[in-house]
This record gives C-alpha cells, structure tokens and sequence, in this order.
C-alpha cells in the first residue's frame, strides 16, 4: 500500500464513524442528517481513491469502475453540502435546492450510464501507482462546466453566506460560524488539491495533504453543529496546531534518522540498524504526551488569560459572600460582581417568593433596562430549568428552535428574550430551587465557555448558601421583633384585670354623673324658660343618654377583653356548642365587621356537648373566625367576584367518643407552599404585623392536643377556602 493509499483509508474510516454518529447518535434534525450524508458521500469518494490506490496498471476496467463509483459520492458532496449550509442559516431557498438535486441527477446518470464518456472521459496511470482521472486528453466540457458549478459556483455561494452572517452575528451563534467556515476551508481545499491531477498537475504530496483534510473537516463541522458550548476557536486551533506539530516531530523525527543516518546506523549496528529509529520513536512517545499537555497549558494560559483571570476572582467571591448576612447588600454584591469582573452588559437575580409561589426579581444592573418583574412556578422556563437543572443559553435554546420546532423550545426562547439573557444560572441548594441568575452580553462580544458555565454554576451554589444563610438571618431577626411584640401583648394580658378595673371604675363615674344630671334635669321646672334654653337643655339630655349609653357599651367591651385575657384555668366543664360561638361572636364582633358575612350552624340543637375549657375553647374559635374573616376580605378584594359574600360553616357530629367540629369558610384559601407551615409558631400569611404575629394556630394547636386530648387538622385549597378539622372529647 502506497502514502496515498493509507491516507485514503484513513479518511474513510473517520467519515464513516462521523457518519454513523450523526445517524445514530445525533439528533434528529435535518441539519444533522445533511452533514451525515455529505459525510457518507465523502466516504464513497475516500473508499474507491482506497481501491484504485492498490489496482495494477493492467487493471483499467476495474480502476475506471471505481472512478465511476467514487464519482457518486463526488457530486452529492458539494450539493449535500450547500444544502447544509442553507439550512442552518435558516435560509428559504426551496427551488435553488430542487435545482441543484436535479442537477446532481443529471450528472449521476452521465456518469453512470454514459457509454461514450461524454462527462467522465478517460483515465491515466500516475506516479506509478494509480489511475486518475485525466481531463486533458478529451477536454470534455459536461466535465469542466460539472466542475465549475459543483466544485466552484456552489463552494463559492456558500462561503458568501456563512461570512454574511458572520459579520452581524454574536455570540455561540458567532463562534460556530468561525468552526464552520474553517471546516469549510480545510473542506475545500482537499478537493481543490485533488482536482489539480486532473489537469496533469501532479504533486504527489497535494494528494496525500487531501486526504488528511477529508479526515480532519467532518470532525470540526460535526463538533460546530452537535456542540453549542464550543471552545475559543483560537484555543481549538492552537491545541491542534501544538498536537500536529508535536506528533509531527514524534513520527518525523525517527524517519529522518533513518533516512539520513542509515549508512552511518549500518555501519555501527549492523542489521540492526533499524532498532535506534525504533528506540528513538518509543522514546519520544513516552515523553510527547507530557510535551503536549505542558505547551498546551502554556499557550491557553497567554490566549485565556484575561478569562482565567476573571474566573479566579469569581471563584474567590463566591467564598466570601456567606459573611454577608444583608439580603440585599449580598445580592447587589454578587450583580456587582460579575458584571464589572466579566465585563457584561447586564445581570439579575430572580429569588424564590414562597408567600406568592413566583420567582420575584429580586436586583438588576442595568438602570436602563425593563426587566420582567417575575415568573410563575408554572412558567416553561421554570419548569425547564427545574427539570434540567443546568445553565439555559440563548443562542443554543434559539438554534434548536429552529432546527426542531419544537413548542417548548419556542416558549424558553420567549422568555429568554424578554429576560434579554444571554445565559441563565440555575441556583439550587441540594433539591430546592432557589432562583436563578440572568447574563447579557459580554461586552467584548467572546462567547461564554463552558469553563465560563463551570465558574458560574459554583458561584449560583454559593450564593444559594449565602442567601438561605441572609433570608435565615433576617427571619431570626423578624421573628425576634415578632417574640418581642408577643411578650408585650403577654405583658397587657397579665395587666387586663387591673386596667379593666381602672377602666370600670372611670366608666362608673361617667355613668353616675350623667345619671344625677339627667335625674337634676328631670326635676327641674322648665316652663318658665324660654324656647330657646328648653332647646338646649333637651340636648344636654339626649347627649348625656348617648354618654351613657356608650359607657354601657364600653363596659362589656372591656368585660369581653377581661374574659379573653383570662388565663382559664377553671378546668374543664360541659359546655354547649351554641354557647360557645355565641360568646365567641360577641367578643369577635369588637375586632371583625360580622355583618359582612354569614354564620351558618350547621349541627343539631342536640348535639352532645363537648368537655372542655371555655375560655381557652372561646380564643380558639375567636381565631377561627378571625382568620376566615380576613380570608374573605382577601377574597373579596384580590379576586373581585360578582354576587360573592363570605361564608363561614360550623359543622358537627359524633364520633365515637368524640364530637367532631368542621370550621369551614369560602375565603382565599393558601397555597400548597404554606399549608405545612400553618401550625408553625410566628408564621402567617398575614399581610402585616398588625394583622397578626403568627402565633394563634400554634396556640390553637396546643389548646386542642394538650389541653382538650383532641385532634386537629387542616386543609385548604387556594381561591376556594379553608377548613379546620376538631375532635374534642365528649362531655359524659
């Protein structure tokens, strides 16, 4: 087997696993399946340069049979190629398509069925090897024009283009363009060497040269098209560059000892001359591999310095962000940080909001940007990300739109765009997603790498870390003011009975002197006044009937605050349900307005009636009805619904030894984020601290299971309602 004859194998066998990786493997795109069969037509060619490398000079039949079939792959090469090239420029050129197939068609069967070889013409035997095909001796113009459109016209349009769109392209878009047009060039220039022989100018070397180029250019355009997150083309070039040179000297080296010196080696070794190549070669195969990766490290360390650089910084902040115990000074950090170190365009941060279930944009760095102000759990893009768990880029989600059509690549490609995100960080602690972080452009117009991908994955770790560490700090603090605010609450409770007292004692004078007035005016002759003064003290009378009237008033609201306040530790009694609600209303009725909506008893007058604590039971319900009533106001106004008024159900029946009690209303309802945390002390959904510390379903839930030996559960179902489940031990 000659040179050419060992290149030619070579190049075959790595078309054809090219070849059957983008069948098999690949996805299936028509992109792909284009570059597939440019690959496997490419393996035609190479296999019969194989076969008539090795056929005789008496063998002209069968060498011109495999001219015949290499010709196969020859003409599907450039319009498979072509076609590739239009479709992943997402080009609508249909009929140029249809144009150049049926072109190919023809050509097809002018060398297939051409007896009079019209297109193909003749073969000559060269360099005492092999045939090839000879142009010059019948000048056959189907030959010369098939070799101006396929070979020129066709190469030449797609150049055009792949550097058109090149020149207003960014981004991974940009880089896999730069792989393309050099697989392109390396693509070209072998048949452009081989094509030489044709017009009888032969160096032998060009052949040789073709074939490692047929070998080489699948392997880059199939590594531009099935990998987005490619490497700095500067970096792929130079690492090949350093690989051919370094192996060059391994292989070389041996050879040109053993051509130069082989007289020398015959004379000082004898027979054996050829061991000292042999050694030599084993030598420097042992060495070149430490050789390669030491100049490799090298010579990424000058190209990718500046982006070690920043790399190195973002992995040093990331240590130090969980010191940062500010929520928003730690998130303004981070932007902060890697806009100005990578030198971005712009960067956000969208946190989980477990109240609301949305991903809330929590800061920007852009002033001049609209951002989207948040997503909701069932958002494609969170979902995606939540499934995928790995970065999102732009440019990869808008390739496989294109390339796939696929409705979820359309709906992330949406999103994405009005995010203006380039690259988008999933931040996850162990299995909760935490939010994400949102990249624009490099402002140098350089891709993001998939060592870029890697820092930034370790930095959304971290700061996952150090923002659960920032929201645990600030809920501590919280919940500190909120225990603080309980005490002080606790503190007045254990005031009521001598503030009630005072508070009495002042309402009782009230009473007392607006009575002896009223009784003084009663008794006093006014006939003899003029109109005008019988007038005014008609209203003194009916001002102090009001006075009274309000003192009166005011005396059961503080009788209704003493007998909450008290601690009730009567111990345990008999007590009616419709007891019970009916001084629960009349104590609620101080805080909620109960004319907004309806109590519905929905049980028996004979219902068995429960043993309990009255007070304790009183303030257990008092929160039921409190809560349901602010669920409905909720309602009311968030929701806006035509006829709708609110409704609170209290329901019974026995069981077992047990009366179970159903506290139902049609509120708001919670969403399924919270309904776990409901009986955790200091949580509530409550808008305000105002509205309510957190703390009633946690006492509510020791009342019933410590006091009462009872059972209580919970359930609710968001823009429906809420019901409480009791069981409480039946009086005997």
């Amino acid at each position: 087997m000659n040179l050419f004859g060992a290149t030619s194998i070579l190049a075959f066998f790595s078309n054809c696993g090219i070849a059957a990786f983008l069948f098999i493997k690949g996805e299936r795109r028509l992109s792909n399946a284009l570059v597939g069969c440019a690959t496997a037509s490419l393996s035609i060619w190479t296999l019969a340069t194989y076969k008539f490398s090795i056929i005789s000079f008496e063998n002209y039949k069968l060498a011109f049979l495999w001219w015949k079939i290499a010709y196969v792959g020859v003409i599907f090469i450039p319009i498979l190629y072509t076609h590739f090239i239009i479709k992943f420029l997402n080009i609508e050129w249909k009929k140029f398509i249809i144009a150049i197939y049926l072109l190919g068609i023809l050509f097809l069967f002018l060398n297939w069925f051409d007896n009079s070889r019209l297109f193909l013409g003749d073969i000559r035997f060269v360099f005492n090897n092999f045939y090839w095909h000879d142009w010059v001796k019948n000048k056959n113009f189907l030959f010369l024009l098939f070799y101006i459109i396929f070979y020129g016209v066709l190469p030449g349009i797609s150049f055009i283009l792949l550097i058109k769109e090149y020149r207003h392209s960014s981004g991974i878009l940009r880089n896999q363009l730069k792989y393309l047009i050099l697989g392109s060039v390396i693509a070209w220039a072998g048949p452009e060497f081989l094509y030489l022989f044709d017009f009888r100018i032969d160096i032998y070397s060009t052949a040789c040269l073709a074939n490692i180029f047929f070998a080489l250019y699948p392997l880059i355009i199939t590594y531009a098209i099935i990998r987005y997150r490619l490497a700095d083309i500067k970096v792929a070039i130079t690492r090949a560059g350093i690989f051919i040179a370094i192996y060059t000297l391994i292989l070389g080296l041996p050879f040109a000892v053993a051509t130069i010196f082989k007289n020398y080696l015959l004379g000082v070794f004898g027979q054996n001359w050829w061991m000292m190549p042999l050694i030599l070669m084993a030598a420097l195969a042992t060495v070149g591999p430490f050789i390669y990766i030491y100049v490799e490290r090298k010579a990424e360390d000058r190209i990718l310095a500046e982006q070690r650089r920043y790399q190195n910084t973002l992995k040093q902040a990331s240590l130090g962000m969980t010191r940062i115990r500010n929520l928003r000074k730690l998130l303004n950090v981070i932007t902060h940080i890697v806009t100005k170190t990578v030198r971005i365009s712009y960067a956000a941060i969208y946190l989980h909001s477990e109240e609301t279930d949305e991903y809330v944009l929590a800061v920007s760095r852009d002033k001049g940007r609209m951002s989207m102000p948040k997503l909701t759990a069932d958002n494609p893009l969170i979902k995606w990300i939540m499934l995928k768990r790995e970065p999102l880029i732009y440019e990869e989600v808008k390739r496989q739109m294109q390339d796939s059509g696929d409705h979820s690549y359309m709906q992330l490609e949406e999103n994405m765009r009005i995010l203006t995100a380039s690259v988008i960080i999933p931040s996850f602690l162990e299995d909760r997603f935490m939010g994400f972080i949102v990249l624009g452009d490099k402002l140098s117009g350089q891709i993001y790498t998939p060592d870029d991908l890697n820092v930034f994955q370790v930095l959304a770790s971290q700061a996952a870390l150090a923002i659960e560490n920032a929201q645990f700090y600030e809920e501590a603090k919280e919940m500190q003011q909120q225990i603080a605010q309980a005490e002080k609450m606790a503190t007045v409770g254990t005031m009521a009975d001598g503030l009630s007292h005072q508070i009495n004692n002042r309402f009782h004078a009230l009473s007392l002197i607006a009575g002896d007035t009223i009784d003084t005016i009663k008794l006093t002759n006014t006939t003899q006044c003029t109109p005008e003064v019988r007038e005014m003290i008609s209203q003194v009378s009916h001002a102090l009937d009001r006075i009274q009237a309000n003192v009166t008033q005011g005396g059961e609201v503080v009788k209704g605050m003493l007998k909450y306040s008290r601690k009730g530790e009567e111990g345990l009694e008999a007590i009616d349900l419709n007891t019970l609600l009916d001084n629960t209303l009349e104590m609620v009725q101080f805080k909620v307005k109960v004319s907004e909506f309806d109590l519905i008893r929905n049980f028996d007058q004979g219902t068995p009636k429960i043993k309990g604590n009255m007070v304790q039971l009183e303030e257990a319900f008092f929160n039921f009805i409190d809560n349901a009533y602010d669920a409905i106001v909720e309602r009311r106004t968030t929701l806006n619904e035509e006829g709708y008024r609110g409704r609170i159900t209290v329901s019974a029946k026995p069981k077992d030894t047990k009366l179970e009690i159903i506290v139902e209303d049609n509120g708001m309802g919670m969403k399924d984020g919270n309904i776990k945390k409901v009986f955790t002390p200091f949580f509530t959904t409550k808008i305000s601290a105002r509205k309510g510390n957190g703390l009633g379903l946690y006492v509510i839930n020791k009342i019933i299971t410590d006091t009462h030996q009872g059972k209580i559960s919970f359930e609710s179902e968001y823009k429906v309602g809420t019901r409480f489940i009791l069981e409480l031990p039946i009086a005997t």
